[in-house]
């Protein structure tokens, strides 16, 4: 019986992997001027490619940090992509370089305005309801795997 079972469960993981294409991301506590949101990190290339896309909600104070393998003027996109999210864009030193709104479905892109070694996706206006503006720090950054 505990053998069907777990045959069944591990049926189970295998299918909800297929679907939607990835395994469970690492999650962190960041916290921005006092504020504290919870961030799913993708650090590979597929997690990365992934984002948000096909998800039709994100709770309040969840997010996504993208760590990337290289410091650079990286941009997002909102392809396949249901909510609305506001990015910001960290240096190195979690310093936010700058934050753009962007609207779901779209292939307009959002470039850091310097060079980037993080974004951090949330609902849209969850910065400027924080008043959280470039020059910020994000702290907890360290928490973070590397990328891959």
């Amino acid at each position: 019986m505990k053998t069907a079972y777990l045959k069944s469960l591990l049926v189970a993981a295998f299918c909800l992997f297929a679907v939607t294409g990835r395994a469970e991301m690492p999650e962190i506590v960041l916290s921005m001027n006092g504020h504290k949101i919870t961030a799913e990190v993708a650090r590979t290339d597929p997690d990365r490619a992934q984002g948000l896309m096909h998800r039709r909600m994100l709770p309040e104070n969840r997010g996504m940090l993208f760590v990337f393998t290289d410091i650079t003027l990286h941009g997002m996109w909102m392809m396949n992509t249901y909510i609305p999210l506001s990015v910001a864009f960290l240096d190195s030193n979690g310093v936010i370089i700058n934050i753009a709104d962007m609207e779901p479905h779209t292939r307009n892109s959002h470039t850091a305005t310097r060079p980037a070694k993080y974004a951090l996706e949330t609902n849209q206006g969850w910065f400027k309801k924080r008043d959280i503006k470039p020059g910020a720090k994000v702290e907890g950054l360290t928490q973070a795997p590397p990328p891959k």
